[in-house]
């Protein structure tokens, strides 16, 4: 008898979630609560300008970051890591072979140009600057050949805003 009562009762309760649904559903069609202007958002400050200074240690961190992205075939979002690599240590050599070789990859050959330009003048008597020297006049062909996509239109886009280091 006791099951009868419980299903009983469960059954008027769920009888009325519909009921409730609706509710709920024109609660949510309301116009949104407007924040204050005193009020800030908790990642508001995520979402702002980082100011890069010198810090080879986080440099180091975005190039790991983006060796996993890398090895991962996200080439993109590891041109991206590299990138926030150049502007916090804008000596770090590896860095800007990692942007290159990874913009290349990508297709944009001017960007990649310029980083391996700048890798060979941080680091001349490395073996690599000799491979990227002999590089570089094929992507400057592509490059006149082919113009890379706008800075708008590409995913990887950083803004204008940000210290570029290239």
């Amino acid at each position: 008898m006791r099951v009868l009562v419980t299903i009983a009762l469960l059954t008027a309760g769920f009888a009325a979630l519909p009921f409730q649904a609706q509710a709920q559903l024109k609660e949510r069609e309301q116009a949104p609560l407007e924040l204050p202007a005193n009020m800030q958002d908790e990642d508001e400050d995520r979402l702002a300008d980082p100011n890069y200074v010198f810090n080879p240690i986080q440099a180091r961190r975005d190039v790991k970051i983006g060796d996993f992205y890398a090895k991962k075939g996200s080439h993109r979002a590891a041109a991206g890591r590299y990138l926030e690599a150049t502007r916090w240590d804008p000596g770090f050599s590896e860095a800007y072979w990692k942007l290159a070789r990874v913009r290349e990859k990508l297709r944009q050959h001017q960007q990649a140009v310029d980083a391996y330009k700048l890798f060979v003048k941080l680091e001349p008597n490395d073996k690599r600057a000799k491979e990227a020297l002999k590089l570089l006049p094929g992507l400057e062909k592509k490059a006149a050949e082919v113009p890379d996509a706008p800075a708008e239109a590409r995913p990887d886009f950083v803004d204008p805003k940000l210290p570029q280091t290239f």
